[in-house]
């Protein structure tokens, strides 16, 4: 598997002949967006920062949009969406928390969530997670000591930090101090096969936005 990141909180995740996209941003955003092919795009909110599903259909690929709770499965991957709440945008609305299932790995993805109050339904569904995806950078989504305390209950055996602008901003500097991780790993790409899960419990790998 191979982990991409484009900044805010768009992800491409490549695994064999599948594509996976999360969170694109859109063309109506400030932020600039970034044009991949896709066979799965995953979005947790709708809002134009992270709504950008036509920006996955490139060449051949027509991806097959996911926009809300609810179970799928789709090219062999294993799709289960929870409601939560966000604030992002300044309006309450539904941030879904995706949990994915591939290659014999789970990946859960927070998207915007604001608040590290999260159901006990969900909770216990994500439980075993081996990657997570978890926003640090304050305001609208979690700052990085909530993001921090929150990423550990679900005892990953990796976390992914987003929504962040580079790696020197004060929001990452604030999770790795967080999680005492100041020298974690920095990749540009992240290459990760099931066997190098089962070494790791709660590493921090930070991948360089790639804009």
């Amino acid at each position: 598997m191979i982990i991409t990141y484009h900044g805010l909180e768009q992800f491409k995740v490549q695994f064999g002949d599948v594509t996976l996209g999360f969170n694109p941003v859109s063309k109506e955003s400030k932020v600039k967006s970034n044009k991949f092919g896709a066979d799965v795009g995953l979005l947790t909110i709708n809002h134009p920062d992270m709504n950008g599903g036509e920006l996955l259909a490139y060449g051949e690929r027509k991806p097959f949009l996911i926009t809300g709770p609810g179970e799928y499965e789709v090219k062999d991957v294993f799709i289960k969406g929870f409601p939560a709440t966000s604030s992002y945008g300044g309006t309450e609305s539904i941030n879904t928390i995706y949990r994915v299932t591939l290659e014999g790995m789970n990946l859960t993805f927070l998207g915007a969530l604001s608040s590290p109050d999260v159901s006990g339904e969900t909770r216990e569904a994500i439980q075993d997670t081996n990657i997570l995806f978890v926003p640090i950078g304050g305001g609208e989504v979690l700052d990085p000591e909530n993001a921090y305390k929150l990423a550990v209950k679900f005892q990953p055996n990796i976390i992914i930090p987003m929504h962040f602008s580079d790696t020197k901003s004060p929001e990452l500097k604030a999770f790795l101090k967080e999680g005492g991780s100041e020298d974690a790993e920095m990749v540009d790409k992240y290459t990760v096969k099931k066997k190098d899960l089962d070494l790791s419990e709660g590493k921090i790998v930070v991948i360089t936005p790639s804009l």
